[in-house]
């Protein structure tokens, strides 16, 4: 089966959700294929207290609702569908969703968004969201005044153990090997830091609790020793993957797969195709700069499709 359609936008977090309203309000009658988790990142979050908008804070998941309510409600059409091909060769861009549905689109955003590195423990999966995070900045808040551990040794672990010894009276900070990967000017200012308190050459082995975090069971790799440390909330920050593997060999993207947009727009290598959300943003991956992208693709497009197909 081939369909045809103006705009074509592949993911449903905040970016594609954004992009979709946008895309809509200007007549471009945009198609949504929200991929396997419709709603990203977000679905496995509780509450959102730094999103404009909600005084009380609200669930990832309650959000995602009223962003794709809010799509709907202005005409984007929908659809439960994970795009499994892609060929960007000519002018109108191919798309093939769950291997069978070919969609020709004028104009394509890319927003299937990023997903966390975890460490591939089984409490991690249980505890994700009571007391297990992959995001600091979004979740720090919550657990203000309490004691908490943080995985990992780049730039990022160490800005958001950083960030959390603002909030908490105790961080202890797991690092796998002697020594950390971060930057010289990071690692100085985290070993400043009286409250954050460095395990090296240590593993998780285990996050404990029965239905929140209560403590984690390190690992010495040089002497086996097993330590418990009692916390109330464990941050990984071993980085993200964003999921670009479907447009590999076709878009731009950096050497760890975040796709590259031409400075100041969404706009991809390929005339007619935009990347909005955490797919091309590692530095702030946030669901308000999500969305922010989600609008710039939609108004990108938007000319695009006016120059082109006038």
């Amino acid at each position: 089966m081939i369909e045809t359609v103006n705009c074509l936008i592949i993911g449903a977090g905040p970016a594609g959700y954004t992009a979709a309203i946008y895309a809509a309000r200007a007549n471009l009658k945009p198609v949504l294929y929200t991929g396997l988790q419709p709603g990203g990142q977000l679905m496995t979050t509780t509450d959102v207290e730094n999103y404009p908008g909600y005084p009380d804070a609200v669930t990832g998941p309650k959000m995602m609702d009223d962003f794709q309510k809010q799509a709907e409600r202005v005409g984007a059409d929908i659809r439960f569908g994970m795009a499994t091909k892609v060929d960007f060769s000519g002018d109108i861009h191919k798309v093939w969703i769950d291997e069978e549905t070919e969609i020709h689109a004028k104009a394509v955003i890319i927003a299937t968004g990023a997903e966390a590195k975890w460490l591939g423990i089984p409490s991690e999966k249980r505890l994700n969201g009571s007391g297990v995070s992959a995001c600091a900045v979004c979740d720090g808040f919550l657990f203000k005044g309490k004691v908490v551990a943080i995985v990992g040794a780049g730039d990022t672990a160490c800005e958001e153990a950083l960030y959390l010894s603002n909030l908490c009276p105790t961080v202890h900070m797991i690092v796998r090997s002697e020594k950390m990967r971060a930057s010289k000017i990071m690692q100085d200012r985290v070993l400043a830091k009286d409250n954050i308190i460095v395990y090296w050459n240590s593993e998780t082995d285990e996050v404990l609790g029965g239905n929140k975090v209560e403590a984690v069971r390190l690992k010495n790799n040089k002497t086996n020793e097993i330590t418990e440390i009692p916390i109330e909330g464990f941050f990984v920050a071993i980085g993200h993957k964003p999921n670009s593997d479907i447009v590999k060999g076709w878009i731009d993207m950096d050497d760890t797969g975040y796709i590259t947009t031409i400075a100041g727009s969404t706009k991809t290598n390929i005339e007619g195709v935009f990347a909005a959300g955490d797919v091309q943003d590692k530095i702030y991956r946030q669901a308000v700069t999500s969305a922010g992208s989600g609008c710039m693709a939609a108004l990108d497009a938007e000319r695009y499709l006016a120059e082109k197909f006038h």
